[in-house]
C-alpha cells in the first residue's frame, strides 16, 4: 500500500508514496481518527490535487517539490551538473515505515541523483523531515538549495512570523497569506535576532488558545530560509531548509549534503503548537533534568572593571541571595579592557588576575556555587596577539577584510589550525577551573565570510557545523559542562544549537517591559526553562526606563532565573527583598519548569497575563500584568484557561498585591472556584499601577495550601 497515517497527539498525517515519484503529505493537522484501508484509499482520492484549467493532469507536489511535475512555484532542489539535470526526475522510489517513521530512497538514473528522505511524527504531535542528496555522476554537481515543504489548508488566511534586532528580539508579525511568496531568508551566517523563528500559516481566528495554526521551524544556525507560498490554484505550503551562498555545496562525485532538520507543529492555537516543541525538547535524553539552578552573571554588574576583591564581595552577596551559579563574564583574558582587544587570546591576563582566576573560583566553590565563564570562541579582535600572529586565520573574501562590527572578525574554524588552537584553549580552561558552565556568546554577523583556507569561498556552511563539532567535543571531554547560546543576546535561538546547549540567553535587554514581549514570543519555540531570565537593576542599562524590584522579579519569575545586577550596591533591605523572590522562585520552579504553557487572548484594555499549569491540572501559576492606564475603571475580568474544569481550585496571591483601590476578593487568599468557573467567567483584575503584576497561585482544595 502507497499510503501511510501517521497518529500522534491529536495530530494526522498522511503520506502517499508511489513507486514513481517522492512521497507527498496529502495531510497535516487534527487527528482523523483509525482509518481503515479503504477509508484511508477514499479519504486520498478526496485529498489529491485535481487538473486545474492549465493542466491536463493534477499537479502534484511533493516533500522537495518538483517541477517535472508541472510544479511552477518554489522547487525543493536546485542545482546543476555544469549546466545539465537541473530538473531532475525521481522515479526509482522505495518506501519503508517503521513506527510513525518514514523512510525514502529515491533516484534519477539519468541525472545520476540519489535522494533519500525521512519524515517522523513524534510522539508529541511534532512532525520532522530532513533529506539527504548523494551525487553519483562523475561531474560534480552545485547545489543552490534543497528546501523541505509541507502542505496547508486553504482556511489558513494569515501568516506569523517574527521579527526583531538587537535587545528587541522575536517582536511578532502578521499579514494576509495571498498569492505569491512571503519569503524570509537569513544572510547573517547565524540564526538572526530578526529571524521568522518559527513562521506559521493560520487561519483568522488565530490566536494563542483558539483557531488553528501550521508552523514550521529550520533547525539550523547559520543561513536559512522560511516560506509560505500560495499559487494561483489555491495549493499553499510552507518550507525551508539551509540557505546556501554561491558556490557554496559541489557535491563531488560520490559527496552527500544532509539538510538539517525542518520541525513542522501543528495546534488549535499557538499554545497547544508551542506545547509540541516543549514536549519535544523535554523529553530529549540531554535535556536539562536538574532543578535549573539561579544565576548570577557579572556583565551588567561590573562590564570590564574585574577587580577580585569587588568581585568577591559580589560573590558573597550572590551566595546570600541564594544563587547557585556565578558565571564571570566578558574580560579576564589577555589585553581584555575593552571590547576593541583581545578576543582569541584565550589566557587569563596576569595583569589583572595575578593569581589566576583561582583565589575567585575557590570562594565561589565555598560559598556553595557553581562557577562559569564568558568566551567568545568564534571571534577574534584585530588587535590581538592571534590575529597579528595569524592573519590567515580571519573570515574574508579575496583581499579585502569585511567590514568589523564591534570592532571584532570572525575565526575561520574551517581551517584545522585555527579549530585546533580554540579547542586546546577552551579544553585548558575548562579543566584548569572544573568550569561548570560556559557563557557561549557569538557577537556579529557573518557578512563577506569566505574562507581563505577554502580558497576564498563562501564558508557559513562549513563554519557553522565547525562550531557544531566543536560544541560537541567539549561537551563529550566535559559530560557535566552547561553552555549557553548567547549572540548578541537573543541572535542564536534555533533548534540546532540547542541540540548542543542547554539554554539560550534570550536578549541583552532585560527592561522587564521588553523583556515580556521577548520571553513571551521565544516561548513559541522553547520552554521556559531554555530561557535565560534574569532581574536588572533599577534603571535599565538598554532602555533608561525604571521599574521596581517586584515588577523586575516578576517578569523574570517563569524563565530560567537570576541576577544581572551590582549587588554590592544595594541595601540590606534591597538584598533581603531579593533574596525573597530567589526563595520563592526556588520553591516554585519544579512548576515553572516541568508544566504547560497558558498565554490570553482575551484580556482587560492595558493587561497582559499568561501562566503555568502542572501537568496533571492539580496547581497553577498565573501572572496578572498591568502595562498600560486601561481605558475603563476598574480594568475588568479575567478567564483563566488550561485548568481542568472538574478541580476545584483554591487562588492566594504569590506575594501581596499592590492594589490602589478596592482589592479583589481573591487577594485575600479565600477564593475557591472550579476550573470550569476560571475558564467561563474568571476573576477581577486588581486594581493595579501601571508595570505592575501580580502572581496566583491555584491549587487543589485537596492539596497541602
Amino acid at each position: 500500500m502507497h499510503l501511510h497515517h501517521f497518529r500522534a497527539a491529536g495530530v494526522s498525517v498522511v503520506l502517499e508514496c508511489p513507486p514513481d515519484a517522492l512521497p507527498a503529505i496529502l495531510h497535516w493537522g487534527p487527528d482523523l481518527g483509525p482509518l481503515a484501508d479503504d477509508a484511508l484509499e477514499h479519504l486520498a482520492a478526496e485529498l489529491r490535487p485535481r487538473p486545474d484549467q492549465t493542466s491536463d493532469a493534477p499537479i502534484r507536489t511533493a516533500l522537495v517539490p518538483e517541477a517535472r511535475t508541472g510544479w511552477a512555484g518554489l522547487p525543493g532542489l536546485s542545482g546543476h551538473h555544469q549546466g545539465e539535470n537541473w530538473s531532475p526526475a525521481f522515479t526509482a522510489v522505495t518506501c519503508e515505515t517503521a513506527g510513525r517513521r518514514l523512510t525514502v530512497t529515491a533516484a534519477d538514473p539519468h541525472a545520476r541523483l540519489a535522494l533519500a528522505l525521512t519524515a517522523e511524527l513524534d510522539p508529541y504531535g511534532l512532525l520532522r523531515a530532513r533529506a539527504e542528496l548523494h551525487n553519483e555522476h562523475d561531474l560534480p554537481y552545485t547545489l543552490d538549495a534543497l528546501n523541505l515543504a509541507l502542505p496547508v489548508p486553504g482556511h489558513a488566511t494569515d501568516v506569523l512570523d517574527q521579527a526583531g534586532r538587537w535587545s528587541k528580539e522575536r517582536v511578532p508579525q502578521r499579514r494576509p497569506l495571498t498569492v505569491g511568496v512571503h519569503l524570509r531568508e537569513n544572510r547573517r551566517g547565524r540564526t538572526g535576532a530578526d529571524a521568522a523563528t518559527v513562521l506559521f500559516a493560520g487561519t483568522a481566528d488565530l490566536g494563542f488558545r483558539r483557531g488553528e495554526a501550521w508552523g514550521l521551524h529550520v533547525g539550523f544556525s547559520g543561513g536559512h530560509r522560511h516560506y509560505a507560498e500560495r499559487t494561483a490554484t489555491g495549493r499553499t505550503l510552507i518550507g525551508g531548509g539551509e540557505l546556501l551562498l554561491p558556490g557554496e555545496i559541489v557535491l563531488a562525485p560520490g559527496d552527500t549534503y544532509r539538510t538539517p532538520w525542518i520541525h513542522a507543529t501543528y495546534g488549535r492555537g499557538l499554545d497547544e503548537a508551542a506545547r509540541r516543541f516543549h514536549d519535544h525538547l523535554r523529553a530529549r535524553p540531554a535535556h536539562p533534568a536538574s532543578p535549573r539552578p539561579v544565576v548570577l552573571n557579572t556583565w551588567e554588574a561590573v562590564y570590564f572593571d574585574h577587580d577580585l576583591d569587588r568581585l568577591l564581595d559580589l560573590a558573597a552577596r550572590a551566595a546570600r541571595v541564594g544563587v547557585e551559579r556565578f558565571v564571570l563574564d566578558d574580560g579576564w583574558f589577555l589585553g581584555r579592557r575593552h571590547d576593541r582587544a583581545g578576543l582569541g587570546d584565550w589566557h587569563v591576563d596576569p595583569a589583572v588576575w595575578p593569581d589566576g582566576l583561582h583565589p575567585l573560583v575557590k570562594r565561589v566553590r565555598e560559598l556553595g556555587m557553581q562557577f562559569g565563564l564568558w568566551f567568545e570562541p568564534e571571534m577574534i579582535n584585530p588587535d590581538s596577539e592571534l590575529a597579528r600572529a595569524h592573519p590567515d586565520w580571519i573570515l574574508r573574501t579575496g583581499d579585502r577584510l569585511p567590514p568589523t562590527a564591534r570592532h571584532q572578525q570572525v575565526l575561520d574554524l574551517t581551517n584545522p589550525a585555527a579549530y585546533a588552537h580554540i579547542k586546546e584553549r577552551l579544553l585548558a580552561l575548562a579543566g584548569e577551573y572544573e568550569l561548570d558552565f560556559v557563557k557561549w556568546d557569538h557577537n556579529r554577523d557573518l557578512v563577506d565570510a569566505g574562507s581563505p583556507h577554502r580558497q576564498g569561498r563562501a564558508a557559513v556552511h562549513a563554519q557553522t557545523h565547525a562550531v557544531y563539532r566543536l560544541l560537541d567535543e567539549i561537551r563529550a571531554a566535559h559530560p557535566r559542562l552547561e553552555i549557553e547560546s548567547c549572540s548578541s543576546g537573543g541572535a542564536r535561538v534555533d533548534l540546532g544549537i540547542l541540540e548542543r546547549t542547554d539554554r539560550v540567553w534570550a536578549s541583552d535587554c532585560i527592561d522587564p517591559a521588553e523583556r515580556r514581549q521577548i520571553m513571551r514570543w521565544t516561548a513559541q519555540l522553547l520552554p521556559p526553562e531554555l530561557i535565560g531570565s534574569h532581574i536588572g537593576a533599577g534603571r535599565s542599562h538598554t532602555t533608561g526606563r525604571r521599574h521596581d524590584l517586584a515588577f523586575r522579579a516578576a517578569t523574570a519569575f517563569f524563565g530560567h532565573y537570576g541576577v544581572e545586577w551590582d549587588l554590592t550596591a544595594l541595601t540590606d533591605a534591597e538584598l533581603a527583598e531579593l533574596a525573597g523572590w530567589i526563595a520563592l522562585h526556588k520553591e516554585h520552579r519544579e512548576l515553572l519548569h516541568g508544566g504547560v504553557m497558558v498565554r490570553l487572548d482575551d484580556v482587560p484594555d492595558g493587561v497582559e497575563a499568561h501562566g503555568v499549569v502542572a501537568p496533571d491540572g492539580r496547581s497553577a501559576l498565573f501572572e496578572i500584568a498591568l502595562l498600560d492606564r486601561p481605558a475603563t475603571w476598574p480594568p475588568g475580568l479575567l478567564r483563566l484557561p488550561g485548568l481542568d474544569p472538574g478541580t476545584l481550585y483554591r487562588i492566594r496571591p504569590l506575594v501581596p498585591v499592590d492594589s490602589h483601590g478596592a482589592a479583589p476578593a481573591w487577594t485575600s487568599g479565600g477564593a475557591v472556584l472550579p476550573g470550569s468557573a476560571l475558564a467561563a467567567s474568571g476573576i477581577a483584575v486588581p486594581p493595579l499601577f501601571p508595570d505592575r503584576s501580580a502572581l496566583l497561585h491555584l491549587t487543589a482544595v485537596d492539596a497541602p495550601r
